[in-house]
């Protein structure tokens, strides 16, 4: 369930408070949490999942990604999660996929390699081909 892009971060689909559980079992240190209260009904409520964290000893961010797309405030804030989480990070959205763009964009931002983030994220079964242009735009010239 978990897909691992590297060694910083795993992205998944919708998690509940057992899945919490079996991330910090894997070492997972934060959990992210892409996905906003009531895009489905019955998904699990960000504050059901940030009380499971709690209970499991992890840290817990919310930073929610809307049809409307990503923004540079979000980009920040991801970056922001990664560095304070002191270890492994657990990011959750509906498929994985909002996770895994919104990690790739805040990583291009912060220098790292359209390349190697567009690679990682092939590892782990997800296509980032729609944002590569805003990544290369991102990450700027090399």
């Amino acid at each position: 369930m978990f897909r691992r892009l590297d060694d910083n971060i795993s992205v998944s689909p919708q998690i509940g408070p057992a899945q919490v559980a079996d991330a910090a079992a894997a070492g997972v240190t934060m959990i992210i949490n892409n996905r906003p209260d009531g895009e489905d009904a019955g998904q699990p409520t960000g504050a059901e999942i940030e009380a499971a964290a709690a209970v499991a000893g992890l840290a817990y961010r919310a930073i929610p990604v809307t049809q409307a797309g990503f923004s540079g405030p979000q980009l920040d804030a991801m970056n922001e999660a990664l560095e304070a989480a002191g270890g492994p990070v657990l990011a959750y959205c509906r498929s994985g996929t909002r996770s895994t763009n919104l990690w790739a964009l805040a990583r291009a931002r912060a220098g790292e390699s359209p390349n190697i983030l567009t690679a990682k994220a092939a590892d782990a079964g997800y296509d980032l081909s729609g944002i590569r242009a805003m990544m290369d735009a991102l990450a700027g010239p090399r």
